[in-house]
């Protein structure tokens, strides 16, 4: 029997995503190890994504893990490869349902552990703290984490070592030797286990279409500081909170051109305590609260601030709608956006913008300066890694469609030899090879909403969509014991037009059809609260539809008195 043969009958190691295998965003993955009846599994990552327009009131999406619900007596542990909120966002909700032991390093760590303070929780995480570029084994997992570059502290690569042969799961990455802050890729280490031999790559897609090589972050930190030195009044810089480097370079430049740095946005707070206290950021950084802003002259200041993507409640929002209590721009005042759009928020971040222009203050973004550098492989950086790697097989991950099959043939022409596009809920045998979904997994959407976690589909932000749509009818009818109305019928319309095309209350409108619909109806059968109830609601909603051309939501509420 060959080393193949056994491999293939004491097992095999799959990989199955709920989240980040066809989208940006939202990454967790599971890698199953051993026969098909006795796997025993490891989490990596555990992350949210940002709703969409058509998911109105949902705070944060998360993945469905209800397949590794059901596995987690052979969960061995979730291990993390950074602290962004799609790698890490869904640990607080989700932990509960698998209660496993966490691995992470410590910046990441810390990240976590001050995302349980913030929100009040009295969770305990059993979170193991393990160094950057280690081995160590999680059960039966032989693992190493490998130094990557990344627009956070402490990005890992992860290399599995198993029975059937070597797999290196990227996680995050970009290639910049002088990364401002961190260690930059390990390249030393991922030549080495190119030479050792790698038999699958799970690779970042998120920039597989973008030409050339990413920026550095010291470049972007030697624009930002030039910048802010020729600005006569207010500056004020946003970016992605948990950007480090970004954080530094602003702080940097506000040192370089004599400004006070003043801090907006408790996760930007949260970010520069965390790397105080893991070491990369020095614990003398002067950093001033936002009601220290008032008072400071307008070429004294330097304003780091959260909002960056548009959010409603950042604070940048607040005071482009002038509402922030501490915080207020004017005429002149320089405002830089260094990040880029998250797809699907450029709506919010347009909105912020145009009211910044309204204002009267001069926007600075990606398009007008070297103010933002991506965190993901260029085109260059991912032939790069499979040229020190040489794989066998490349399996595309964190991207849409279209981005994980074009790095699907990038790495073709680059000479890999095979590649495999997956997707959610698809599980894929990586070892032994040839790559093959074995099986398909319930996976899917739900939503934190205010307090509460719910299913996507069928349910409150599916009635929200379409009250957005066509808003709602509300009717209340009293009636006596002889199937008599008992008082007037009550109408409340919400999102449904005043008047009709010729003029007439719509009000007045419904009102005449209820009690239209219920001279129709026999007195016997009026006791039947469900039958009148029906009839009304289906008469009401036809009226509406025939005077305005929408079918509406429309609620009975029949009162027996």
């Amino acid at each position: 029997m060959t080393d193949k043969s056994r491999a293939r009958a004491s097992g095999e190691f799959v990989l199955v995503a709920m989240g980040g295998l066809g989208e940006i965003g939202m990454n967790a993955y599971a890698y199953g190890l051993g026969p098909r009846d006795a796997r025993q599994w490891l989490m990596v990552d555990l992350g949210i994504t940002f709703p969409h327009e058509n998911e109105p009131g949902v705070d944060v999406v998360l993945p469905d893990i209800r397949f590794i619900e059901a596995q987690k007596g052979a969960l061995a542990g979730l291990l993390l490869t950074h602290a962004h909120e799609d790698h890490i966002g869904a640990v607080l909700e989700l932990w509960p349902r698998i209660k496993c032991p966490i691995y992470a390093t410590p910046f990441t760590a810390g990240m976590l552990q001050a995302k349980v303070v913030e929100n009040g929780n009295r969770l305990k995480l059993p979170i193991n703290i393990v160094k950057p570029s280690s081995r160590f084994n999680i059960g039966p997992f032989d693992l190493e984490l490998v130094t990557l570059a990344h627009s956070i502290p402490e990005p890992s690569g992860v290399v599995f070592r198993t029975p059937y042969g070597t797999v290196f799961h990227t996680g995050d990455w970009k290639l910049d030797a002088t990364p401002l802050v961190g260690d930059p890729a390990d390249e030393k280490r991922l030549e080495a286990l190119g030479e050792e031999g790698v038999e699958v790559v799970v690779c970042d897609s998120t920039n597989a279409f973008r030409n050339g090589r990413s920026p550095s972050e010291v470049e972007v930190a030697a624009s930002i500081a030039e910048i802010v030195k020729k600005a006569k009044r207010r500056v004020a810089v946003t970016t992605f909170a948990s950007n480090v480097a970004r954080v530094r370079a602003v702080a940097d430049a506000a040192e370089a051109s004599g400004r006070k740095l003043v801090v907006s946005g408790r996760a930007l707070h949260r970010v520069i305590q965390v790397a105080k206290e893991t070491g990369y950021l020095p614990e003398n950084l002067a950093v001033l609260d936002q009601q220290h802003f008032g008072y400071l002259e307008p070429h004294d200041v330097l304003c780091l601030c959260t909002g960056s993507q548009g959010e409603e409640r950042a604070a940048l929002a607040r005071v482009a709608e002038g509402s922030h209590p501490e915080i207020s721009f004017s005429r002149g005042d320089l405002v830089i956006f260094s990040s880029r759009p998250i797809p699907g928020n450029e709506i919010g971040i347009g909105k912020v913008q145009n009211n910044l222009a309204r204002m009267g203050c001069q926007v600075i973004t990606d398009s007008d300066a070297l103010v933002h550098v991506t965190g993901h492989p260029r085109r260059e950086e991912l032939k790069q890694m499979y040229a020190w790697l040489k794989p066998r097989l490349l399996v595309p991950m964190h991207g849409e469609a279209r981005h994980m099959e074009e790095n699907a043939k990038l790495a073709r022409e680059a000479g890999v030899p095979e590649t495999h596009v997956a997707y959610n809920g698809q599980m894929l045998r990586l070892l032994p090879r040839p790559a093959e979904v074995i099986e398909v997994v319930p996976v899917g959407r739900q939503y934190r909403d205010g307090k509460l976690i719910i299913p996507a589909g069928d349910g409150p932000v599916r009635e929200r969509r379409r009250l957005g749509f066509a808003g709602i009818a509300c009717v209340a009818i009293a009636l006596d014991k002889d199937g008599e109305l008992a008082a007037d019928p009550e109408v409340a319309l919400d999102g449904i037009p005043l008047t009709t095309l010729d003029g007439r209350s719509m009000e007045e409108k419904v009102l005449n059809t209820v009690e239209g619909t219920m001279e129709s109806i026999p007195k016997k059968k009026r006791k039947d609260d469900k039958l009148v109830a029906d009839a009304v609601r289906r008469s009401v909603r036809a009226a509406i539809d025939q005077a305005w051309g929408k079918k509406t939501i429309v609620k009975v509420l029949v009162c027996l008195v």
